[in-house]
């Protein structure tokens, strides 16, 4: 599998390590992987904020859901169904 390094911040670092101290991911790769295949869907779907207007839309950043906002309404239902 391909090796990438990106930066993140110290909340993200943070967010990644208590995902998997707490067992809702087994590593940090898991939680990244996760993360892109959200941010790929929602890519797809033109719904992720991109500063353009998506039809119909009023979001105030102007480009549907966010990403964030996925993964929120993921994280969500995943804590519904457990």
């Amino acid at each position: 599998m391909p090796m990438v390094t990106v930066s993140i911040s110290p909340q993200q670092a943070a967010g990644i390590r208590s995902a998997v101290d707490t067992g809702t991911y087994a590593s940090s790769s898991e939680v990244v992987r996760e993360a892109l295949r959200l941010w790929d869907a929602a890519r797809k779907l033109g719904e992720f904020c991109n500063g353009t207007q998506v039809a119909g839309s009023d979001h105030p950043r102007g480009g549907g859901r966010c990403v964030a906002d996925m993964f929120a309404d993921y994280e969500a239902e995943r804590r519904r169904s457990a």
